[in-house]
């Protein structure tokens, strides 16, 4: 199998994974993880951070990003073209439907510089325990990834995490991964 196969079928099975996981369970895994994250002296120490907003399959970040945007510089990405855009998120009500992938995305207010982030919350379909990533195919985290030295922080749902992530040059590796199986 190649590694594009691999990748594939991986992306299939964690989507099976994520359809027979209670939605309960969900939200107190991702409470669970943000309580770690915090924690994390990389994130105390941030300024600015790089987090996402999150769709429903996915790691629950909407409370986080609303619990921390007024403390810190709070950026979220915009798919435009082949690359991430950062926008500061500045509340709920900033809050549009992108046109690329009908994902909420804040709606106006400057580009940001990935130069001014600290800490980077990453998404991803698996990880595993060598910090490897791998995300929905589009390559857009790691090419933004890969710009920056910001402290990269992998988070994830339990049955997310797998024993081998297939890589390749390109995938970007995270500094941390935050989970829990509970």
């Amino acid at each position: 199998m190649t590694i594009v196969e691999e990748k594939k079928e991986l992306r299939r099975l964690i989507r099976q994974r994520k359809k027979e996981l209670p939605n309960e369970v969900r939200l107190l895994q991702s409470e669970a993880v943000f309580k770690l994250l915090e924690q994390e002296p990389a994130f105390v120490e941030a300024s600015c951070v790089m987090a996402y907003w999150s769709l429903s399959d996915e790691l629950e970040t909407h409370r986080f990003v609303e619990k921390w945007y007024k403390t810190k510089k709070v950026l979220l990405p915009l798919v435009v073209g082949s690359n991430l855009e950062l926008r500061q998120y500045t509340g709920p009500d900033s809050m549009v439907v992108g046109p690329s992938y009908g994902i909420l995305e804040p709606a106006n207010g400057p580009v940001a510089s990935l130069s001014e982030v600290d800490f980077v919350v990453v998404p991803g379909v698996a990880f595993d325990l060598q910090l490897n990533r791998m995300g929905r195919g589009g390559g857009y985290y790691d090419k933004t990834l890969a710009e920056t030295r910001a402290f990269k922080a992998g988070v994830c749902l339990g049955i997310q995490v797998v024993d081998k992530v297939p890589t390749e040059p390109f995938d970007i590796k995270v500094d941390k991964l935050f989970y829990t199986q509970s």
